[in-house]
């Protein structure tokens, strides 16, 4: 895929030190960008993925911690990257805790967690970069869904989590529809199971997860498109259906 030009631009990547989050530093740095990494716990992490991408691409970067499913917390962050390096012109949306048990043996809090960080970090950091975007008449926002919030998948395990990406997928379209006037697209992507996973499934689609490639170029094509593909999902799942996995 031929990489966008998005020099001029600052990115924020939440949930960035490590993961999905870490190479799409690496990639949006590659095409241009200012990023800001975000983090919660991982402190050196996110300090050696800034360093990491300011050294090899000459982009400017800055580290952010923060709970992104804290309104204040949000606002900070934001307020720190647009002291360091201006306004967010790039989000992606890539924070998101899962519990893989039985939905009768997970607690309160655990619930809460993944439902928050999955659906109520996405709106928090949406709302907090709109007003900026408004003003610029720019902006790009990419939300990291699950592909099974397209086919519909119900499971007694981890439904929390697939309760909150099919969450992310309604609001990424009707945030799409409530910014159609203001230069701004909001779109998704969504995988099925990617080689930083913690664990996979016996059988696979085309015998292998997804890439982090397979992940990444669609966001960097949703990041630096045209203004007019907006509201949309793009799964990468290599063809997955549930019935037959």
């Amino acid at each position: 895929m031929e990489q966008p030009d998005l020099t001029g631009r600052t990115a924020l990547i939440t949930g960035s030190a490590t993961g999905i989050g870490r190479g799409l530093v690496s990639a949006v740095a590659e095409c241009g960008a200012d990023v800001a990494v975000h983090y919660y716990t991982s402190a050196d992490a996110a300090q050696k993925t800034a360093q990491t991408a300011c050294e090899r691409h000459g982009v400017r970067t800055t580290v952010v911690q923060g709970d992104v499913t804290d309104p204040d917390a949000v606002d900070g962050l934001f307020d720190a990257i647009e002291t360091e390096l201006g306004s967010v012109d790039l989000l992606v949306n890539n924070v998101g805790d899962f519990a893989p048990t039985h939905w009768e043996d997970i607690d309160w809090e655990t619930w809460n967690r993944v439902l928050d960080t999955n659906f109520n970090a996405t709106y928090l950091c949406s709302k907090r970069a709109l007003a900026p975007m408004r003003d610029a008449e720019f902006g790009r926002i990419v939300n990291i869904g699950y592909a099974s919030a397209e086919k519909g998948l119900v499971s007694p395990t981890n439904f929390p989590y697939f309760v909150a990406k099919a969450g992310v997928l309604m609001f990424t379209r009707m945030l799409a529809a409530d910014t159609q006037g203001d230069g701004i697209t909001v779109n998704a992507v969504s995988p099925y199971v990617v080689e930083t996973s913690d664990a996979f499934p016996e059988a696979l689609p085309r015998d292998r997860p997804a890439t982090l490639t397979d992940v990444i170029d669609p966001v960097l094509f949703f990041l630096g498109g045209t203004a007019y593909i907006s509201g949309q999902n793009i799964e990468v799942d290599g063809g997955w259906l549930p019935e037959t996995v």
